[in-house]
């Protein structure tokens, strides 16, 4: 089967930009992926992150359907226990009324950021794993309009007639099992654990629940792929991507250098282990390099459907997008 490509963008502020400009590139981005045909273009959710400036996908999402014309827009994730389930459903189901048919819900259950700002995000959010399903109980409800309590029903406004396609955003078996339960589509977040094995998407399929949705067990698998036309070109972008991934566990999330700053940085002994380890959540070359790379993970992982992530500047991440689409040739 042929295999699909979609992006998650991030809204990167990269040195010298401003969170609007940031924001600005994404909405490009999101031009050329439809122009692309890539299959969807999803956006995540940070908080207290000065480099990311995408803080409510929900909100965001509405400005990248009106922009494209085909391409599924969607959220990578809602973190859902920051906010309310009713307000979500709400938000959600005006997305779909607004652009049916092209609307992806993609939850997880990660706060976004540190505890303290998803504490503040909601108080009520205790983290644990009982509250997440009671929430996600309540989000089926509301998309059902079969919520109520002692005093009537509560109905999820608008009332429209289909609901956006839900997703379960996993980096481990437990949330599989989750989407599973449920009936939703898994997201296999390897970008995020690179340790992540086929055994997630097998525990999927293994306990999946039809649903009008989702008939049939459907995943997705995310991945950071640094795709450029030349081997130096790629190793300069992977070397500014282990870069940040060592600032990241120091907890640095302020700034994203570029290559000029640190071509000449020479990592510590520790800090190429860390590279080492972080390395199986990279894939990164020349297209034909890329390619086959990502086609052995999808029949590794029994999939169809990949989601790139390029933490990049914006020039970068835009020919690595073209590159792409050109090896897999997803206009034809």
């Amino acid at each position: 089967m042929r295999l699909k490509l979609s992006i998650l963008d991030q809204s990167l502020v990269a040195k010298g930009i401003t969170a609007s400009q940031a924001l600005a590139q994404t909405v490009e981005m999101a031009r050329l992926a439809d122009q692309l045909s890539y299959t969807r273009f999803w956006v995540s959710e940070h908080h207290n992150m000065t480099a990311i400036a995408g803080s409510a996908p929900e909100i965001l999402m509405v400005k990248l359907a009106d922009a494209t014309e085909r391409i599924r827009i969607g959220s990578g994730g809602i973190m859902l226990p920051n906010h309310s389930a009713l307000k979500m459903a709400e938000n959600f189901r005006l997305l779909e009324a607004l652009f049916p048919g092209r609307i992806d819900m993609g939850i997880g259950r990660a706060p976004g950021g540190d505890r303290t700002t998803a504490y503040l995000l909601n108080p009520s959010n205790d983290f644990s794993e009982n509250s997440y399903r009671q929430q996600l109980d309540y989000l089926q409800l509301f998309f059902s309009d079969t919520a109520s309590t002692e005093n009537g029903r509560i109905v999820a406004i608008p009332q429209i007639s289909t609901t956006p396609s839900q997703w379960m955003l996993s980096s481990s078996g437990g949330s599989s099992k989750i989407a599973a339960k449920y009936g939703m589509g898994l997201a296999v977040a390897k970008f995020i654990n690179g340790d992540v094995t086929p055994q997630v998407v097998l525990d999927y399929h293994k306990n999946f629940k039809p649903t009008s949705q989702f008939p049939e067990p459907h995943t997705i698998l995310s991945v950071i792929v640094l795709c450029a036309d030349t081997a130096q070109k790629a190793f300069q972008m992977r070397k500014v991507l282990d870069y940040r991934f060592i600032q990241m566990e120091r907890g640095n999330y302020s700034s994203l250098s570029t290559y000029e700053d640190i071509q000449d940085y020479v990592f510590s002994d520790y800090e190429l282990l860390r590279i080492k380890a972080n390395a199986s959540r990279v894939i990164s070359g020349t297209p034909e390099i890329v390619k086959s790379e990502l086609e052995k993970l999808a029949q590794n992982f029994g999939i169809n459907e990949i989601v790139v992530t390029t933490m990049a500047n914006f020039e970068e991440r835009k020919r690595s997008f073209e590159l792409l689409a050109n090896a897999f040739t997803l206009n034809k």
